[in-house]
Protein backbone atom coordinates (compact mmCIF):
# COMPACT_ATOMS: atom_id res chain seq x y z
CA UNK A 1 0.00 0.00 0.00
CA UNK A 2 3.09 2.71 0.82
CA UNK A 3 4.75 1.61 -2.64
CA UNK A 4 1.08 2.51 -4.28
CA UNK A 5 0.24 5.19 -2.60
CA UNK A 6 4.19 6.57 -3.23
CA UNK A 7 3.86 5.67 -6.83
CA UNK A 8 1.00 7.78 -7.04
CA UNK A 9 2.29 11.10 -5.27
CA UNK A 10 4.86 10.61 -7.05
CA UNK A 11 3.32 10.33 -11.46
CA UNK A 12 0.93 12.73 -9.85
CA UNK A 13 2.66 15.41 -8.65
CA UNK A 14 5.78 15.22 -11.33
CA UNK A 15 3.04 15.52 -13.99
CA UNK A 16 0.83 18.20 -12.90
CA UNK A 17 3.98 20.33 -12.38
CA UNK A 18 5.69 19.58 -16.24
CA UNK A 19 1.74 19.94 -17.43
CA UNK A 20 1.44 23.45 -15.56
CA UNK A 21 4.56 24.80 -16.90
CA UNK A 22 3.13 24.70 -20.66
CA UNK A 23 -0.47 25.49 -19.54
CA UNK A 24 1.00 28.41 -17.56
CA UNK A 25 3.29 30.02 -20.07
CA UNK A 26 0.75 29.09 -23.03
CA UNK A 27 -1.52 32.16 -20.94
CA UNK A 28 0.73 34.79 -20.58
CA UNK A 29 1.95 34.35 -24.25
CA UNK A 30 -2.44 34.91 -24.76
CA UNK A 31 -2.59 30.98 -26.09
CA UNK A 32 -6.23 29.54 -25.32
CA UNK A 33 -5.73 26.45 -23.34
CA UNK A 34 -9.00 24.01 -24.04
CA UNK A 35 -7.84 21.33 -21.81
CA UNK A 36 -5.53 20.05 -18.60
CA UNK A 37 -5.07 17.06 -18.67
CA UNK A 38 -3.78 14.50 -16.02
CA UNK A 39 -3.23 11.03 -17.58
CA UNK A 40 -5.18 9.71 -20.79
CA UNK A 41 -8.23 8.12 -21.68
CA UNK A 42 -11.51 8.25 -20.41
CA UNK A 43 -12.37 11.00 -18.50
CA UNK A 44 -13.19 10.19 -14.75
CA UNK A 45 -13.37 13.78 -13.52
CA UNK A 46 -13.85 17.31 -15.60
CA UNK A 47 -14.41 20.46 -14.54
CA UNK A 48 -14.88 23.81 -16.63
CA UNK A 49 -12.85 26.59 -15.16
CA UNK A 50 -12.08 30.18 -16.02
CA UNK A 51 -13.17 32.53 -18.64
CA UNK A 52 -11.18 30.44 -21.33
CA UNK A 53 -13.61 27.33 -20.07
CA UNK A 54 -10.89 25.16 -19.65
CA UNK A 55 -11.19 21.67 -19.02
CA UNK A 56 -9.36 20.36 -15.86
CA UNK A 57 -9.33 16.38 -16.31
CA UNK A 58 -8.84 13.75 -14.48
CA UNK A 59 -7.90 10.39 -16.88
CA UNK A 60 -8.10 6.41 -16.29
CA UNK A 61 -4.60 5.97 -17.34
CA UNK A 62 -2.18 7.94 -15.10
CA UNK A 63 0.82 7.54 -16.70
CA UNK A 64 0.98 10.88 -18.14
CA UNK A 65 -1.09 13.77 -18.76
CA UNK A 66 -1.13 17.07 -21.41
CA UNK A 67 -2.26 20.42 -21.91
CA UNK A 68 -4.28 20.54 -25.38
CA UNK A 69 -4.44 24.31 -26.64
CA UNK A 70 -6.44 26.03 -29.36
CA UNK A 71 -4.44 25.27 -33.18
CA UNK A 72 -5.74 25.83 -36.32
CA UNK A 73 -4.35 22.70 -37.79
CA UNK A 74 -5.91 20.20 -35.22
CA UNK A 75 -9.27 22.35 -36.24
CA UNK A 76 -8.82 21.56 -40.14
CA UNK A 77 -8.30 17.82 -39.29
CA UNK A 78 -11.49 18.02 -36.86
CA UNK A 79 -13.58 19.58 -39.44
CA UNK A 80 -12.03 17.51 -42.46
CA UNK A 81 -13.58 14.18 -39.87
CA UNK A 82 -17.23 13.70 -40.70
CA UNK A 83 -18.20 12.55 -36.96
CA UNK A 84 -17.03 15.97 -35.93
CA UNK A 85 -19.64 17.68 -37.10
CA UNK A 86 -20.41 19.23 -33.91
CA UNK A 87 -16.94 21.38 -33.83
CA UNK A 88 -16.96 24.52 -32.79
CA UNK A 89 -16.23 27.81 -35.09
CA UNK A 90 -13.88 30.12 -33.59
CA UNK A 91 -13.63 33.96 -34.31
CA UNK A 92 -10.84 35.89 -35.52
CA UNK A 93 -10.43 37.16 -32.43
CA UNK A 94 -10.02 34.00 -31.06
CA UNK A 95 -7.51 32.51 -33.86
CA UNK A 96 -5.09 35.23 -33.43
CA UNK A 97 -4.91 33.07 -29.45
CA UNK A 98 -4.13 29.69 -31.56
CA UNK A 99 -0.85 28.43 -30.64
CA UNK A 100 0.46 28.17 -34.54
CA UNK A 101 0.15 31.60 -35.02
CA UNK A 102 2.28 32.32 -32.08
CA UNK A 103 6.09 33.29 -32.93
CA UNK A 104 8.40 30.81 -33.01
CA UNK A 105 9.75 32.45 -29.98
CA UNK A 106 6.50 31.95 -27.65
CA UNK A 107 6.00 28.66 -29.46
CA UNK A 108 9.57 27.52 -27.84
CA UNK A 109 8.97 29.14 -24.29
CA UNK A 110 5.63 27.50 -24.13
CA UNK A 111 7.13 23.60 -25.14
CA UNK A 112 10.67 24.41 -22.50
CA UNK A 113 8.34 25.58 -20.07
CA UNK A 114 7.02 22.20 -19.36
CA UNK A 115 11.03 20.46 -18.52
CA UNK A 116 11.21 24.03 -17.23
CA UNK A 117 9.33 23.27 -14.46
CA UNK A 118 10.16 19.91 -13.41
CA UNK A 119 13.91 20.95 -13.23
CA UNK A 120 12.19 24.22 -10.68
CA UNK A 121 10.50 21.62 -8.78
CA UNK A 122 14.01 19.97 -7.95
CA UNK A 123 15.60 23.12 -6.80
CA UNK A 124 13.16 24.10 -4.90
CA UNK A 125 12.66 20.66 -3.07
CA UNK A 126 16.70 20.49 -2.68
CA UNK A 127 16.75 24.06 -1.56
CA UNK A 128 14.62 23.06 1.00
CA UNK A 129 16.30 20.30 2.22
CA UNK A 130 19.87 22.13 2.46
CA UNK A 131 18.15 25.08 4.36
CA UNK A 132 16.26 22.48 7.16
CA UNK A 133 19.25 20.69 7.92
CA UNK A 134 20.94 17.33 6.42
CA UNK A 135 22.11 14.84 8.55
CA UNK A 136 24.81 12.99 6.86
CA UNK A 137 27.39 10.07 7.77
CA UNK A 138 31.01 11.08 8.22
CA UNK A 139 33.21 9.31 5.80
CA UNK A 140 35.13 7.15 7.87
CA UNK A 141 35.81 3.97 6.59
CA UNK A 142 34.80 0.92 8.40
CA UNK A 143 36.38 -1.60 6.84
CA UNK A 144 38.47 -2.89 3.22
CA UNK A 145 37.43 -5.60 0.95
CA UNK A 146 40.22 -8.12 0.35
CA UNK A 147 41.92 -8.16 -3.15
CA UNK A 148 39.77 -4.75 -4.27
CA UNK A 149 40.68 -1.36 -5.40
CA UNK A 150 40.53 0.25 -2.03
CA UNK A 151 42.88 -3.01 -0.73
CA UNK A 152 45.69 -2.15 -3.94
CA UNK A 153 45.26 1.51 -2.56
CA UNK A 154 46.31 0.64 0.91
CA UNK A 155 43.46 2.15 2.61
CA UNK A 156 42.65 1.29 6.43
CA UNK A 157 39.73 0.91 8.41
CA UNK A 158 39.88 4.34 10.68
CA UNK A 159 40.45 6.47 7.27
CA UNK A 160 38.80 9.66 7.08
CA UNK A 161 38.08 10.55 3.68
CA UNK A 162 38.90 14.42 3.34
CA UNK A 163 39.13 15.08 -0.38
CA UNK A 164 38.65 13.43 -4.02
CA UNK A 165 40.43 15.19 -6.50
CA UNK A 166 40.79 18.34 -4.53
CA UNK A 167 37.06 18.24 -3.64
CA UNK A 168 36.01 18.43 -0.52
CA UNK A 169 33.44 15.87 0.74
CA UNK A 170 31.68 15.88 4.53
CA UNK A 171 29.47 12.56 4.40
CA UNK A 172 29.42 9.32 2.58
CA UNK A 173 26.53 10.19 0.23
CA UNK A 174 29.21 12.93 -1.37
CA UNK A 175 31.73 10.33 -1.80
CA UNK A 176 29.70 7.90 -3.23
CA UNK A 177 28.29 9.95 -5.90
CA UNK A 178 31.69 11.77 -6.69
CA UNK A 179 32.89 8.31 -7.12
CA UNK A 180 30.07 7.19 -9.67
CA UNK A 181 30.34 10.26 -12.03
CA UNK A 182 33.97 10.10 -12.43
CA UNK A 183 34.36 5.91 -12.71
CA UNK A 184 31.26 6.18 -14.91
CA UNK A 185 32.47 9.11 -17.31
CA UNK A 186 35.93 9.66 -17.13
CA UNK A 187 37.44 7.10 -19.92
CA UNK A 188 40.87 8.67 -19.97
CA UNK A 189 41.67 8.57 -16.05
CA UNK A 190 40.74 5.62 -14.62
CA UNK A 191 42.50 6.45 -11.28
CA UNK A 192 41.36 9.11 -8.75
CA UNK A 193 42.97 10.42 -5.68
CA UNK A 194 41.65 10.27 -2.49
CA UNK A 195 43.10 13.08 0.56
CA UNK A 196 42.61 11.39 3.90
CA UNK A 197 43.45 11.08 7.41
CA UNK A 198 44.13 8.11 9.06
CA UNK A 199 43.47 6.83 12.45
CA UNK A 200 46.61 8.32 13.77
CA UNK A 201 45.45 11.84 12.72
CA UNK A 202 47.99 12.17 10.25
CA UNK A 203 47.23 12.80 6.62
CA UNK A 204 47.84 10.95 3.33
CA UNK A 205 47.29 10.63 -0.27
CA UNK A 206 46.18 7.22 -2.08
CA UNK A 207 45.22 6.60 -5.71
CA UNK A 208 42.29 4.80 -5.58
CA UNK A 209 41.93 2.67 -9.39
CA UNK A 210 38.00 2.55 -10.77
CA UNK A 211 38.69 0.49 -13.63
CA UNK A 212 37.01 -2.42 -12.57
CA UNK A 213 34.05 -0.66 -11.85
CA UNK A 214 31.26 -2.26 -13.82
CA UNK A 215 29.68 0.36 -16.01
CA UNK A 216 27.05 -2.25 -17.23
CA UNK A 217 25.23 -2.74 -13.72
CA UNK A 218 24.20 0.76 -12.17
CA UNK A 219 22.18 -1.10 -9.70
CA UNK A 220 25.63 -2.26 -8.17
CA UNK A 221 26.85 0.05 -5.22
CA UNK A 222 29.95 1.39 -6.09
CA UNK A 223 31.28 0.95 -2.56
CA UNK A 224 30.80 -1.85 -2.90
CA UNK A 225 32.81 -2.66 -6.35
CA UNK A 226 35.47 -0.82 -4.50
CA UNK A 227 36.08 -2.37 -1.27
CA UNK A 228 34.75 0.43 0.92
CA UNK A 229 33.11 -0.36 3.82
CA UNK A 230 31.62 2.10 5.72
CA UNK A 231 32.19 2.37 9.61
CA UNK A 232 29.72 1.40 11.67
CA UNK A 233 30.03 1.49 15.76
CA UNK A 234 30.85 -1.82 17.75
CA UNK A 235 27.34 -3.42 18.79
CA UNK A 236 27.45 -6.12 21.26
CA UNK A 237 26.29 -9.58 19.94
CA UNK A 238 23.89 -9.91 22.70
CA UNK A 239 20.05 -9.96 21.71
CA UNK A 240 17.38 -7.17 23.00
CA UNK A 241 14.36 -7.97 21.34
CA UNK A 242 13.25 -10.82 19.78
CA UNK A 243 9.90 -10.34 17.33
CA UNK A 244 7.14 -12.31 18.21
CA UNK A 245 6.04 -15.46 16.04
CA UNK A 246 9.34 -15.05 14.03
CA UNK A 247 11.81 -18.15 13.12
CA UNK A 248 14.16 -16.47 15.70
CA UNK A 249 11.33 -17.02 18.88
CA UNK A 250 10.20 -20.53 17.28
CA UNK A 251 13.84 -21.54 17.78
CA UNK A 252 13.87 -20.47 20.70
CA UNK A 253 16.11 -17.33 21.17
CA UNK A 254 15.11 -14.74 24.27
CA UNK A 255 16.04 -11.63 25.21
CA UNK A 256 19.82 -11.11 26.49
CA UNK A 257 20.94 -14.35 25.03
CA UNK A 258 24.50 -13.36 23.86
CA UNK A 259 25.51 -14.83 20.31
CA UNK A 260 28.85 -16.76 20.52
CA UNK A 261 29.09 -18.23 16.76
CA UNK A 262 27.34 -18.63 13.38
CA UNK A 263 28.12 -21.39 11.05
CA UNK A 264 31.00 -22.36 13.61
CA UNK A 265 32.60 -18.08 13.02
CA UNK A 266 33.11 -16.26 16.08
CA UNK A 267 31.14 -13.65 16.28
CA UNK A 268 31.92 -10.48 18.51
CA UNK A 269 30.24 -7.48 17.07
CA UNK A 270 26.21 -7.64 16.22
CA UNK A 271 27.45 -6.73 13.00
CA UNK A 272 29.21 -10.23 12.01
CA UNK A 273 25.92 -11.83 12.96
CA UNK A 274 23.61 -9.51 10.82
CA UNK A 275 26.00 -10.30 7.79
CA UNK A 276 25.44 -14.02 8.04
CA UNK A 277 21.51 -13.39 8.59
CA UNK A 278 20.94 -11.31 5.90
CA UNK A 279 23.24 -13.30 3.44
CA UNK A 280 21.23 -16.55 4.07
CA UNK A 281 17.79 -16.11 3.13
CA UNK A 282 15.91 -19.79 2.88
CA UNK A 283 19.47 -20.98 4.06
CA UNK A 284 19.71 -22.91 7.43
CA UNK A 285 22.79 -21.35 10.51
CA UNK A 286 23.99 -22.71 12.78
CA UNK A 287 23.53 -20.40 15.75
CA UNK A 288 25.27 -21.00 19.39
CA UNK A 289 24.31 -18.54 21.78
CA UNK A 290 24.36 -18.57 25.73
CA UNK A 291 22.23 -17.70 27.97
CA UNK A 292 22.42 -16.68 31.65
CA UNK A 293 20.00 -18.39 34.06
CA UNK A 294 20.13 -17.78 38.17
CA UNK A 295 23.55 -17.21 37.40
CA UNK A 296 24.11 -20.21 35.66
CA UNK A 297 25.65 -19.94 31.97
CA UNK A 298 24.79 -22.59 29.59
CA UNK A 299 25.48 -22.50 25.44
CA UNK A 300 23.25 -24.14 23.04
CA UNK A 301 23.19 -24.78 19.35
CA UNK A 302 20.08 -24.11 17.31
CA UNK A 303 19.39 -24.07 13.87
CA UNK A 304 17.79 -20.82 11.94
CA UNK A 305 16.46 -20.69 9.05
CA UNK A 306 16.16 -16.82 7.95
CA UNK A 307 12.82 -15.79 6.10
CA UNK A 308 13.26 -13.98 2.80
CA UNK A 309 12.74 -10.26 2.95
CA UNK A 310 12.71 -8.23 -0.34
CA UNK A 311 15.12 -5.45 0.02
CA UNK A 312 15.77 -3.68 -3.56
CA UNK A 313 15.99 -5.76 -6.05
CA UNK A 314 16.95 -9.23 -4.49
CA UNK A 315 15.84 -11.03 -1.34
CA UNK A 316 18.06 -11.12 2.15
CA UNK A 317 17.61 -13.16 5.66
CA UNK A 318 15.69 -11.79 8.51
CA UNK A 319 15.29 -13.78 11.72
CA UNK A 320 13.38 -11.29 13.75
CA UNK A 321 15.75 -10.02 16.35
CA UNK A 322 16.99 -6.67 17.75
CA UNK A 323 20.16 -6.11 19.18
CA UNK A 324 20.14 -4.98 22.97
CA UNK A 325 21.53 -1.63 23.23
CA UNK A 326 23.25 1.13 25.23
CA UNK A 327 21.45 4.22 24.60
CA UNK A 328 24.38 6.25 26.11
CA UNK A 329 26.73 4.70 24.12
CA UNK A 330 24.60 4.67 21.22
CA UNK A 331 24.47 8.18 21.11
CA UNK A 332 28.08 9.17 21.55
CA UNK A 333 28.95 6.96 18.64
CA UNK A 334 26.38 8.79 16.80
CA UNK A 335 27.17 12.17 17.53
CA UNK A 336 30.99 10.97 16.64
CA UNK A 337 29.14 9.45 13.48
CA UNK A 338 27.21 11.94 12.36
CA UNK A 339 27.00 15.35 11.22
CA UNK A 340 23.90 17.90 10.57
CA UNK A 341 24.77 20.53 8.55
CA UNK A 342 22.17 23.79 7.88
CA UNK A 343 22.77 26.16 4.76
CA UNK A 344 21.62 29.79 4.68
CA UNK A 345 18.98 30.30 2.38
CA UNK A 346 21.34 32.41 -0.35
CA UNK A 347 23.91 29.39 0.15
CA UNK A 348 21.61 26.60 0.14
CA UNK A 349 19.72 27.33 -3.19
CA UNK A 350 23.19 28.05 -4.79
CA UNK A 351 24.04 24.29 -3.79
CA UNK A 352 19.73 23.39 -4.75
CA UNK A 353 20.75 24.69 -8.29
CA UNK A 354 24.55 22.97 -8.62
CA UNK A 355 23.27 19.88 -7.73
CA UNK A 356 20.10 20.10 -10.16
CA UNK A 357 22.77 20.76 -12.59
CA UNK A 358 25.04 17.85 -11.44
CA UNK A 359 22.51 15.46 -11.82
CA UNK A 360 21.12 16.75 -15.44
CA UNK A 361 24.49 16.68 -16.95
CA UNK A 362 25.43 13.29 -15.39
CA UNK A 363 21.78 11.89 -16.64
CA UNK A 364 22.67 13.34 -20.08
CA UNK A 365 26.04 11.48 -19.80
CA UNK A 366 24.61 8.23 -19.15
CA UNK A 367 22.05 7.99 -21.44
CA UNK A 368 24.09 9.17 -24.08
CA UNK A 369 26.40 6.26 -23.26
CA UNK A 370 23.36 3.97 -23.56
CA UNK A 371 22.39 5.55 -26.77
CA UNK A 372 25.69 5.09 -28.46
CA UNK A 373 26.40 1.31 -26.89
CA UNK A 374 29.06 2.54 -24.40
CA UNK A 375 27.17 1.27 -21.89
CA UNK A 376 24.38 -1.42 -21.10
CA UNK A 377 20.54 -0.70 -21.79
CA UNK A 378 20.04 -2.25 -18.09
CA UNK A 379 20.03 1.35 -16.54
CA UNK A 380 16.77 2.32 -17.68
CA UNK A 381 14.12 1.90 -15.47
CA UNK A 382 10.48 1.60 -16.47
CA UNK A 383 7.03 1.98 -13.67
CA UNK A 384 7.37 -1.29 -11.64
CA UNK A 385 10.86 -0.13 -10.90
CA UNK A 386 9.75 4.03 -9.83
CA UNK A 387 7.56 2.42 -7.80
CA UNK A 388 9.85 0.09 -5.67
CA UNK A 389 11.77 2.72 -5.32
CA UNK A 390 9.39 5.27 -4.33
CA UNK A 391 7.74 2.84 -1.95
CA UNK A 392 11.49 2.26 -0.50
CA UNK A 393 12.35 6.31 -0.09
CA UNK A 394 8.70 6.66 1.43
CA UNK A 395 9.23 3.96 4.06
CA UNK A 396 12.98 5.66 4.75
CA UNK A 397 11.04 9.04 5.36
CA UNK A 398 9.93 11.74 4.34
CA UNK A 399 13.04 13.77 4.19
CA UNK A 400 14.11 10.74 1.24
CA UNK A 401 10.90 10.58 -0.25
CA UNK A 402 11.28 14.28 -0.99
CA UNK A 403 15.32 13.44 -2.29
CA UNK A 404 13.76 10.79 -4.60
CA UNK A 405 11.05 13.12 -5.75
CA UNK A 406 13.62 15.72 -7.04
CA UNK A 407 15.74 13.01 -8.71
CA UNK A 408 12.73 11.91 -10.94
CA UNK A 409 11.62 15.48 -11.67
CA UNK A 410 15.00 15.79 -13.08
CA UNK A 411 14.82 12.65 -15.13
CA UNK A 412 11.18 13.29 -16.31
CA UNK A 413 12.71 17.01 -16.93
CA UNK A 414 15.73 15.94 -18.99
CA UNK A 415 14.03 13.06 -20.88
CA UNK A 416 11.62 15.57 -22.15
CA UNK A 417 14.20 17.56 -23.63
CA UNK A 418 15.29 15.07 -26.18
CA UNK A 419 15.30 15.70 -29.41
CA UNK A 420 12.83 13.19 -30.50
CA UNK A 421 9.72 13.93 -32.14
CA UNK A 422 6.61 13.65 -30.46
CA UNK A 423 8.75 14.91 -27.01
CA UNK A 424 8.79 18.65 -25.83
CA UNK A 425 12.67 18.33 -27.38
CA UNK A 426 11.69 17.20 -30.63
CA UNK A 427 8.95 19.84 -31.08
CA UNK A 428 12.36 22.63 -30.03
CA UNK A 429 14.32 20.83 -32.77
CA UNK A 430 12.20 21.95 -35.05
CA UNK A 431 11.17 25.09 -34.16
CA UNK A 432 15.08 25.56 -33.83
CA UNK A 433 15.37 24.45 -37.51
CA UNK A 434 12.32 27.04 -38.51
CA UNK A 435 14.26 29.69 -37.13
CA UNK A 436 17.45 29.00 -39.38
CA UNK A 437 15.01 28.09 -42.28
CA UNK A 438 12.67 30.69 -41.98
CA UNK A 439 9.90 28.58 -42.39
CA UNK A 440 8.20 26.46 -40.23
CA UNK A 441 9.06 22.59 -40.89
CA UNK A 442 6.48 20.81 -43.38
CA UNK A 443 3.30 18.80 -42.16
CA UNK A 444 4.85 15.98 -44.20
CA UNK A 445 8.24 16.16 -42.49
CA UNK A 446 6.36 16.70 -38.98
CA UNK A 447 4.37 13.88 -39.59
CA UNK A 448 7.49 11.57 -40.50
CA UNK A 449 9.12 12.61 -37.38
CA UNK A 450 6.66 11.93 -35.16
CA UNK A 451 6.14 8.02 -36.48
CA UNK A 452 9.63 8.06 -35.83
CA UNK A 453 9.70 9.63 -32.41
CA UNK A 454 6.96 7.13 -31.26
CA UNK A 455 9.15 4.29 -32.70
CA UNK A 456 11.94 5.09 -30.94
CA UNK A 457 9.94 5.94 -27.57
CA UNK A 458 8.38 2.98 -27.65
CA UNK A 459 11.52 0.85 -28.07
CA UNK A 460 12.81 2.55 -24.97
CA UNK A 461 9.61 2.02 -22.79
CA UNK A 462 9.76 -1.72 -24.25
CA UNK A 463 13.35 -1.59 -23.13
CA UNK A 464 12.40 -0.07 -19.82
CA UNK A 465 9.60 -2.74 -18.81
CA UNK A 466 12.09 -5.34 -19.82
CA UNK A 467 14.50 -4.53 -17.49
CA UNK A 468 11.54 -4.25 -15.05
CA UNK A 469 10.84 -7.66 -15.81
CA UNK A 470 13.86 -8.82 -15.54
CA UNK A 471 14.60 -7.55 -12.35
CA UNK A 472 12.00 -8.75 -10.74
CA UNK A 473 11.16 -11.96 -12.35
CA UNK A 474 15.72 -12.52 -10.57
CA UNK A 475 13.86 -11.82 -7.62
CA UNK A 476 10.96 -13.74 -7.28
CA UNK A 477 13.36 -16.85 -8.10
CA UNK A 478 16.48 -15.96 -6.45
Amino acid sequence: MLTTAAFVVTIALLVTIHEFGHYQVARWCGVKVLRFSIGFGKPLLKITYGKDRTEFVLATIPLGGYVKMLDERVLVQEADNPSNEGTPIYSEQELNRAFNRQSVWKRIAIVAAGPAANLLLAILIYWALFMSGTSLMRPIIGGIVQNSPAASAQLMSGDLIKKIDGTSVASWQEVRWILLKKSLTNSSNQSTKLELINADKEAQTVQLNLSNVDKNNLELDILEQLGLIQYQPKIAPIVGEVTPNSVAAKAGLLSADKILAINNQPVTDWSDFVKVVRASPNVAVQVQYERINNGIKTQKIVAITPSPILEGNHHVGRIGVAAKLDRVAAQENLDKQIVTVYYAPLQALTMAVDKTWDTSIFSLNMLGKMLTGQMSLKGLSGPATIANFAGQSADLGFKVFLGFLATISISIGILNLLPIPVLDGGHLLYYTVEIFKGSPVSERTMKFGQRVGLGVLGLLMSVAIFNDISRFTTVFFS
